[in-house]
């Protein structure tokens, strides 16, 4: 007689999101505790994921009061409360489960972040964009150029390899751009006028006589100072479009 095939055991824990990683809940579930069930040998990290938050966003897992790594194993019955990034205290003595931040701020970033990109470019950060990269090639890239992946899919940010991501919430990329700046602390990191706005290459200067029939005759007898692109070899100068990108990043440094 052949054993009767049973189904996989599940087990329930008590799960509590705190700040922002509710952002990632539905509605019913946002700052309450909520149960969980889950097959044996789950770990915290595979748990949290399936509820849907990446673990990009924690820094700090409580299972029973006591902090835990990503890979603890839950049996069932316990209590976990999951926190964002701490800013305003220290945490050293626990589990801090979020990598050190790079010393080198540095962007990839996807599909649906093109305009966001731009902005980031122009205030000075090396950021990677291209329309044809798929998930694969963003978390490869970002692990081998040590890059923070943007992004608005939130499924990039639960590749185990991703070690620093961030979900842009806002659909607006004004709103965008200030959220990053906000939520990665870069308002003190503006170099504006340094990247290329459309390759992301460097912007160099360059004599004026080298300009002379890449740009209008009017621009060229109007203006002494130009630079050029290390990589596109586009040229910018200093005009009227430099006093309203200068007035924009005023504003935008006010409004942080």
């Amino acid at each position: 007689m052949k054993d009767e095939q049973h189904a996989p055991l599940t087990y329930s824990a008590s799960f509590r999101f705190y700040q922002e990683l509710n952002d990632f809940l539905p509605q019913d579930l946002r700052k309450i505790p909520f149960p969980y069930e889950f097959t044996s040998n789950a770990s915290v990290k595979d748990t949290i994921e399936a509820i849907g938050v990446p673990h990009t966003e924690i820094d700090l897992v409580l299972v029973n009061g006591k902090s835990v790594d990503f890979e603890h194993k839950l049996h069932g019955g316990e209590h976990v409360s999951v926190y964002p990034v701490f800013e305003s205290f220290n945490i050293t003595p626990l589990i801090h489960l979020r990598s050190e931040p790079l010393r080198v701020t540095k962007f990839v970033v996807d599909v649906n972040l093109g305009k966001l990109a731009v902005k980031l470019r122009l205030l000075g950060f090396d950021t990677l964009y291209r329309n044809d990269l798929d998930d694969r090639e963003i978390v490869d890239i970002s692990v081998s150029q040590r890059r923070i992946i943007l992004t608005r899919d939130k499924g990039i940010l639960k590749y185990r390899a991703v070690t620093h991501g961030y979900w842009v919430r806002n659909h607006d990329p004004k709103k965008q751009l200030s959220e990053v700046i906000n939520r990665l602390q870069l308002e003190d990191s503006f170099q504006p006028f340094t990247r290329c706005s459309v390759c992301n290459d460097l912007l160099l200067p360059v004599d004026k006589v080298l300009v002379r029939g890449r740009v209008e005759e009017a621009t060229f007898q109007c203006f002494s100072r130009f630079v050029e692109c290390r990589g596109c070899q586009k040229v910018y100068w200093y005009g009227s479009h430099y006093e309203r990108i200068c007035h924009w990043i005023d504003e935008l440094k006010l409004s942080q």
